[in-house]
C-alpha cells in the first residue's frame, strides 16, 4: 500500500536498534528521508549501513535525548540534514527496572526527563513549523503499561503516562494545524531490552500473550509508518496497543 508520504521527512529518535530502528526502516521503506540518532557511533553506523538501499535516504546523527537539551539538539540536527522534519518520531530507552522501594527522588527525576521532558522537548523543536506548513506528524513510542503498569517498572510507568497525558493535549492543540499527534505503545517485542528483562527467553517473555509469541520489530514499524500515512489523516490523539491482545482491558 501506497502512504502518501514519499518524499516527505522524518526524525526517528534513538532509532540505531530496537523499534526505533524498525520505525525508521518503515518509514524508509515507504520513501521517506529519515534522519535517525543513537549515542554510540559505531552502532549507529552499523544501523545506518543496514538501512542503506532503502527507497528513502538515511543519515545517522549521533545524539543523546535523554535530557530536554540533547533531544531538542537532535531535532534541529535532523532538520538540518535533511531540509526540514515533516515527522517526529519521539522515542528514548526505558529507565531502570525496579519497585517503589527501590527507587529514591532522584531516579524519578532521571525517568522524567528520559521519557517525559526529552518528549516534550521534541515536540517543542519540531511542531511549530509543522503548524506553519500545514502538515505534520508526530507518533511517539511509549509503552502499553500506560493502560497497564507492569510490574518490576515503576519508574517507565510514571514517566510514560505522563506523556501520554502531554500527547493527548497537544493533539487538541494542533489539530486545526493539519498536525497528528499519535502514541504506539508496545507490548513485548524481540528486542535487546526484552532479552535482557527476561533472560533471553522468549519462551518466558511470550507467557500471557494470546496470539502465542512476542511481537517482531518489523510488525511494530508498520504500525508507526501507517500512522504517519496520508490514510491516518483522521487518526489523532490515539494511543494504539501493539501488543499480541496482551493487554485485556476494554479501553
Amino acid at each position: 500500500m501506497d502512504l502518501g508520504i514519499s518524499g516527505r521527512r522524518a526524525a526517528v529518535a534513538a532509532a540505531s536498534a530496537g523499534l526505533g530502528l524498525a520505525s525508521a526502516r518503515a518509514l524508509a521503506e515507504a520513501g521517506v528521508d529519515v534522519a535517525i540518532c543513537g549515542r554510540h557511533e559505531d552502532r549507529l553506523r552499523a544501523a545506518e549501513a543496514a538501512l542503506d538501499g532503502l527507497p528513502g535516504r538515511v543519515t545517522g546523527l549521533v545524539a543523546d535525548v535523554s535530557d530536554p537539551e540533547g533531544a531538542a539538539g537532535f531535532v534541529a540536527a535532523a532538520a538540518e540534514a535533511l531540509g526540514g522534519v515533516d515527522i517526529l518520531v519521539p522515542n528514548a530507552g526505558g529507565p531502570p527496572p525496579g519497585g517503589f522501594d527501590d527507587m529514591d527522588l532522584d531516579a524519578y527525576r532521571a525517568a522524567l526527563e528520559l521519557n517525559l521532558l526529552s518528549t516534550i522537548a521534541m515536540c517543542r523543536a519540531a511542531v511549530p513549523a509543522m503548524c506553519e506548513a500545514g502538515w505534520g506528524r508526530v507518533v511517539a513510542i511509549t509503552s502499553v503499561s500506560v493502560r497497564q503498569p507492569i510490574e518490576g517498572l515503576i519508574l517507565s510507568n510514571t514517566a510514560r503516562a505522563g506523556v501520554t497525558g502531554f500527547l493527548k493535549t497537544l493533539a487538541l492543540d494542533v489539530a486545526p494545524h493539519g498536525v497528528t499527534v499519535n502514541s504506539v505503545q508496545p507490548g513485548l517485542h524481540a528486542t535487546d531490552r526484552l532479552l535482557a528483562l527476561h533472560g533471553g527467553d522468549d519462551a518466558v517473555a511470550a507467557r500471557g500473550i494470546p496470539v502465542g509469541r512476542v511481537g517482531r520489530p518489523e510488525d511494530f514499524g508498520a504500525v508507526v509508518a501507517f500512522l504517519c500515512s496520508e490514510h491516518a489523516r483522521f487518526i489523532t490523539g490515539a494511543a494504539v496497543p501493539v501488543d499480541g491482545g496482551a493487554y485485556r482491558g476494554l479501553q
